[in-house]
């Protein structure tokens, strides 16, 4: 949710643009006149409009919807500490409920500057020891330092070492949980952690949960070129990780993040996306989605990553496939462009598909 509010704006930009999408057999996909007979119609599969995609959250969790909704209405965060107390520690639904109260909280803040998140303000004075209010407080800090500030400034620094103490506090709290320690993960790339230092935050971030894949979605961004890292450490931690994933684990999908996040800005290479790096990396985030639990809080994830991939390499009825499965959600990776699920759709009908013979 760090770029939350920027993604939204480009989303709304390819939302305009969106229904000129044309598909047209043979020749490509192009462009026409809103309305115009040839044009791709996405509402025609049954897809949710534009303007009612959920932007919070990659998929469906209504228990935290719910408790969002009173938190807000009523400023009691009162169930929102039941929810997290109820959650399993481990698992990776309590780390993106603590993404959502924190990203809820930060906005408000935005929102009304002094006023709101109050909520996690009396939260924290009211249960100074309750280890959920710790981790989204942590948690609420980082989102403020990426989103008030620039990366590298003083405030963006004095706001991360305060999210570091917080961290700290809340694993204490919680000795077991691995939250506080992957709210971390981020503190550690904003303010360079030396690799080594890296190395034994992420010890203790997979000694409580080795396979937590937003764990290692958010290690892998420290890893990147344009962070602490490069493309071949990347790469490394993202292989390294999928080869020792045991079967039904998303962690199979993870060099598909790492080749995201590589992708040049101009792509020079023609069929860049049908290379066999991009294809290797595309096989292996559909087996994992293939063999992954169905109710696998993470499976979103992956999925709309699939989309944004397999429209690039033009394999439309796969991306269809991935997207009736996810649509209706767009607050995760790469939906910075809304316009994918239009030319998801040209695609697909442009080689003879249609609604009838998508499977669902």
């Amino acid at each position: 949710m760090e770029i939350l509010w920027f993604l939204i704006a480009l989303g709304l930009l390819f939302g305009v643009l969106g229904p000129y999408v044309l598909r047209r057999r043979h020749e490509g996909i192009k462009v026409v006149a809103p309305g115009a007979p040839d044009a791709a119609d996405p509402e025609a599969y049954g897809f949710v409009r534009q303007e009612d995609q959920d932007v919070r959250l990659p998929g469906a969790d209504d228990d935290l919807l719910d408790v969002l909704d009173v938190v807000q209405a009523t400023q009691d965060w009162r169930a929102a500490a039941q929810l997290l107390a109820g959650t399993d520690k481990a698992g990776e639904v309590r780390w993106q409920r603590v993404q959502a109260f924190a990203g809820a909280a930060s906005l408000e803040l935005r929102d009304r500057p002094g006023v709101g998140g109050a909520w996690l303000r009396a939260w924290r004075a009211e249960a100074p020891k309750d280890p959920g209010a710790a981790a989204v407080h942590a948690e609420f800090l980082v989102q403020q330092a990426w989103r008030s500030s620039s990366a590298g400034t003083d405030d963006f620094r004095i706001i991360l070492e305060e999210a570091r103490k917080v961290c700290a506090e809340a694993a204490l709290l919680a000795p077991g949980d691995p939250v506080p320690y992957i709210v971390e993960l981020a503190v550690a790339r904003g303010l360079g952690y030396p690799h080594e230092q890296f190395d034994q935050l992420w010890a203790k971030v997979i000694d409580r949960a080795p396979e937590h894949m937003g764990a290692h979605l958010a290690a892998l961004h420290y890893w990147c070129e344009k962070w602490h890292g490069s493309r071949e450490e990347a790469d490394h931690f993202a292989t390294t990780a999928a080869a020792r994933a045991p079967r039904g684990s998303l962690l199979a999908a993870l060099p598909l993040f790492a080749v995201h996040e590589h992708v040049p800005d101009i792509v020079l290479v023609q069929d860049f996306f049908r290379t066999a790096v991009v294809s290797k990396a595309l096989d292996g985030a559909l087996y994992a989605v293939h063999s992954a639990r169905h109710d696998d809080p993470m499976l979103a994830h992956v999925r709309h990553l699939l989309v944004w991939f397999l429209v690039r390499a033009e394999r439309w009825a796969e991306a269809m496939h991935q997207l009736v499965r996810v649509d209706g959600h767009v607050g995760a990776v790469p939906w910075t462009l809304s316009l994918f699920r239009n030319l998801a759709v040209a695609g697909y009908e442009a080689n003879g598909g249609s609604p009838a013979t998508l499977p669902r």
